[in-house]
């Protein structure tokens, strides 16, 4: 478990994907949060104070998950203030990362922050997910962004059998699984390494959309 901002850079560092280049991203990324944060509430001032662990490598756990060689597009509902996509982007470049934001402000602030950083592949969908064009992607991931249910009733026309979902989902992560009665999956819950309480759900929905029964 990781518990300070030492051990965050640490294992931040030792990620295949963290190079120098790499780490200039994320630490752009860091001050403009900060710099942000004065003019609209993206994260908690309290959690600035450990952005690293809190934001960053919380972010960037989900990597590990996701073989290198995966293409196709990584899919991240209610990106909010860039948590995780564009850590995701900033981690891995060469992979399409499309953000899904409806608020106008956050919407500014991804477009903003993704040239800043030089993601040329990555983008935001400034709408509500309902107006998004169906497309297949590879991975799906979210963080709070809706109950599981619901997340899935909206997102599940975007994937296939193929398709990862990594949706950490804190000190509900089980409970939301244990309740999960209307779809087939093959979901379980791994372990963040941020938060001892936390933990986020990754699998894929069997046989692709309309999982319902």
């Amino acid at each position: 478990m990781i518990t300070t901002e030492d051990e965050a850079l640490a294992w931040l560092r030792n990620l295949p994907e963290c190079d120098a280049t790499a780490m200039e991203r994320l630490e752009l990324l860091v001050a403009m949060l900060a710099e942000e944060n004065d003019r609209q509430n993206l994260v908690s001032a309290a959690s600035l104070d450990q952005v690293w662990l809190r934001h960053i490598v919380d972010s960037a756990q989900l990597l590990p998950h996701v073989p290198r060689e995966t293409s196709g597009v990584w899919l991240d509902l209610g990106t909010g203030a860039g948590f995780p996509g564009l850590v995701i982007a900033a981690l891995r470049p060469g992979c399409e990362v499309v953000m899904v934001e409806s608020r106008s402000r956050r919407i500014e602030w991804l477009n903003r922050a993704s040239e800043a950083m030089g993601l040329n592949k990555a983008r935001v969908e400034g709408r509500r997910l309902e107006l998004v064009e169906t497309q297949a992607v590879s991975v799906i991931s979210a963080r709070a962004f809706a109950p599981l249910e619901k997340l899935l009733t909206l997102s599940a026309r975007f994937s296939t059998s193929d398709t990862v979902f990594l949706l950490p989902k804190g000190r509900s992560a089980r409970q939301e699984l244990h309740d999960l009665r209307t779809w087939r999956h093959m979901f379980h819950v791994e372990q963040s390494i941020t938060d001892p309480q936390a933990g986020i759900i990754v699998g894929e929905l069997v046989g692709g959309k309309g999982m319902s029964r």
